[in-house]
C-alpha cells in the first residue's frame, strides 16, 4: 500500500520589518507610530495567509539610498531572515524598484513592501468586474518599474525557485510595451464601468431617496452594521479589507421612511496611491451621499489615528463637508466603562453601538432620520399634486398638513435632496 502524502501548500514564512525613521526625509516616524504601523502590517500579512516568523521594528538614523538604511543594518536583516528560514522579507516602509533589487540580491529571497502586500490582498478579494479591473490596473502601475522583480505570490508552496534576472533587454522592453498597452486598455474599460455606475447613481437621485454611506477604517465593522440594520448578507470577516465592492441596501427609518445605505471599501494608513486612484469611482459613493456614517472600532487603541486617516481620505474626495455621524462600534468589547465614557466625551456628537449585539442601533436610526430630515419648511402644492405630498411623506417628516380648495400646504422636515426637487413649491 502506497503512503499518502500531504499535498497542502505550506504558508509563506515572512520576516516583518517595521521602521522607526528619524530622518527628516519622511518627516520622522516615532516609536509609537512605528509600533502601531508594524502591528497593522502583521494584520495585513495574516489576512494574506502569511506565517509571520518574526516581527521587529528597527531604528534608522541615516537613510542611505541603496537599501533605505545603512549597509551594515541591511546585512543584519538578511542574515536574520536566513537564520529564521524565512521565505521573504516584508518592509512596512515603501521601497523603490532599485532598492527592491538590491535587497533581493543581498537576501537571496523575495523582498516586498507594504504597498505590494495591500495590492495582493485586494487582488485576492476582488469579486466584481469593476474591482477586478481596478486591481489589475493598480498591479500593472505598481509593477511596471519593477519588471526585473519577479512578482511573488505569498500563498505559493514553499521550495519553489525564485530568480531576479530578466531575459534580456529585448524581452524587458516587450514586457513594458505590453504592460503600457494593457494599462491603456484597462483605463478605457474602467471608463465604461464608471459611466454605468454614474447612470445608476443618477437614477437613484431621481427617486429622491436619501443615500447614506458607511465609511471608516478597515475592519471597523461597517459590513456588520449594514447587515444588522438592513438584514443584508454582506460578507463579514475579522480580517482587513473583507469588503472591496460597495453593497447598497434599502432601509426604512422613522415613519417607514426609506433610505439607501451603502457599505464602502475600508481605509488604511499609507494606502497605495494607485489603489486610491483605482477605487476613486467606488469611493465616490461616499462623496455623493447625503449623509456619511463614519464607523470607528471603539475597542482599537489606535481609534484616533483611524479617525484622522478616514477624514484625510474624505477631504481628498471633497466629502468632508457632507453631514456626518460618528459611530463608536464594538462597545461590547470594551471592558472598562471609563474608557468608553472618555471616548464618547472626545467624540461628543457620536453614537455608541454594537453591530453584533444590536445595542444603540435604534438611537442611530433616529439620529439618521433627524439629520436627513433637515429643518422644517413650508410647501404649497396645486390641489391635484397629491404625488408631491406623498413624496414628502416618503422622504421627510411631516409636521402639519392642510388641504384647501385650491392648494395643499404641508410643513415638513426634509433633506437637501428632496428640498432641491421641490424648491419651486417652497414658501419662504
Amino acid at each position: 500500500m502506497s503512503e499518502l502524502k500531504d499535498t497542502a501548500q505550506a504558508p509563506t514564512r515572512a520576516l516583518l520589518i517595521g521602521v522607526r525613521d528619524e530622518s527628516t526625509r519622511h518627516g520622522g516616524i516615532g516609536d509609537e507610530e512605528a509600533q502601531s504601523l508594524s502591528k497593522e502590517l502583521a494584520g495585513l500579512a495574516k489576512t494574506l495567509g502569511v506565517d509571520i516568523v518574526e516581527r521587529t521594528v528597527i531604528r534608522v538614523r541615516d537613510s542611505q539610498p541603496k537599501f533605505g538604511m545603512g549597509s551594515g543594518k541591511a546585512d543584519e536583516i538578511a542574515a536574520r531572515a536566513k537564520e529564521l528560514e524565512a521565505d521573504c522579507i516584508i518592509f512596512d516602509q515603501d521601497i523603490t524598484p532599485s532598492q527592491q533589487r538590491n535587497w533581493e540580491e543581498i537576501a537571496l529571497m523575495p523582498v516586498l513592501d507594504r504597498q505590494e502586500v495591500i495590492i495582493q490582498i485586494f487582488a485576492a478579494r476582488a469579486k466584481t468586474r469593476e474591482a477586478s479591473l481596478q486591481i489589475e490596473l493598480a498591479q500593472l502601475k505598481h509593477s511596471l518599474p519593477r519588471l526585473a522583480h519577479a512578482y511573488i505570490d505569498l500563498s505559493r508552496q514553499r521550495g519553489g525557485r525564485y530568480g531576479t534576472k530578466g531575459s534580456g533587454e529585448t524581452r524587458l522592453e516587450m514586457d513594458r510595451r505590453n504592460a503600457q498597452k494593457r494599462i491603456h486598455q484597462l483605463g478605457e474599460e474602467l471608463d465604461e464601468v464608471r459611466k454605468h455606475r454614474a447612470t445608476q447613481r443618477k437614477r437613484r437621485e431621481k427617486d429622491t431617496i436619501p443615500t447614506c454611506a458607511l465609511v471608516g477604517y478597515t475592519n471597523a465593522g461597517k459590513s456588520s452594521l449594514l447587515n444588522a440594520m438592513t438584514a443584508a448578507d454582506a460578507f463579514v470577516e475579522d480580517k482587513l479589507f473583507a469588503t472591496l465592492d460597495p453593497t447598497t441596501r434599502r432601509l426604512d427609518i422613522g415613519k417607514g421612511r426609506p433610505i439607501l445605505l451603502t457599505d464602502t471599501v475600508g481605509f488604511i494608513r499609507r494606502l497605495p496611491h494607485d489603489l486610491v486612484d483605482a477605487f476613486r469611482s467606488t469611493l465616490e459613493e461616499a462623496a455623493a451621499a447625503d449623509l456619511i456614517i463614519q464607523v470607528l472600532d471603539a475597542s482599537d487603541p489606535d481609534v484616533d489615528r483611524h479617525y484622522d486617516t478616514t477624514m484625510t481620505v474624505l477631504k481628498e474626495l471633497d466629502a468632508d463637508k457632507t453631514p456626518m455621524i460618528v459611530v463608536l462600534n464594538k462597545c461590547d468589547l470594551i471592558n472598562d466603562p471609563k474608557d468608553l465614557a472618555d471616548l464618547s466625551k472626545k467624540y461628543s456628537e457620536s453614537v455608541t453601538i454594537s453591530a453584533t449585539t444590536g445595542v444603540g442601533l435604534d438611537i442611530l436610526a433616529r439620529l439618521m432620520d433627524t439629520t436627513l430630515s433637515g429643518g422644517v419648511r413650508l410647501f404649497r402644492f396645486p390641489v391635484d399634486r397629491h404625488d408631491l405630498a406623498a413624496m414628502l411623506h416618503r422622504n421627510g417628516t411631516v409636521i402639519a398638513e392642510r388641504y384647501e380648495d385650491d392648494r395643499i400646504e404641508i410643513e415638513a422636515r426634509v433633506g437637501d435632496r428632496t428640498l432641491g426637487t421641490l424648491k419651486e413649491f417652497l414658501i419662504d
